[in-house]
């Protein structure tokens, strides 16, 4: 017979893990701007979002699709990636397209 105030068995510490083919969130950045080069041509400019999901991340990347000068009037998209644990992308697809001059207002919230 157990005592009711004995404490519980903690969870393990594997319950809180990645799982063990997740890359980190570091390799997950770099996987998602080498892939949307690739499929793109064009290098992306940075990563403005980055999370882990039950599927692997979610990235949302940001983009110069047309270079105007000066640079403050070049067109930009923002496409949201996403990848396996192991970091290859599963799919991308591109939000709203934007001038470098604007600052994120709500038309670029997501």
């Amino acid at each position: 017979m157990t005592n009711e105030r004995e404490p519980r068995a903690a969870k393990s510490p594997r319950e809180h893990e990645a799982p063990a083919n997740r890359v980190s969130a570091t390799e997950a950045l770099r996987s998602a701007a080498e892939q949307l080069t690739e499929l793109l041509g064009r290098r992306p400019e940075s990563v403005s979002a980055l999370k882990p999901t039950d599927e692997g991340w979610e990235a949302r990347v940001e983009v110069v699709e047309v270079e105007r000068i000066p640079e403050t009037t070049s067109v930009m998209a923002s496409y949201q990636v996403l990848l396996d644990p192991a970091g290859q992308l599963l799919a991308y697809e591109r939000g709203n397209r934007y001038t470098r001059a604007q600052t994120g207002g709500a038309d670029r919230d997501r």
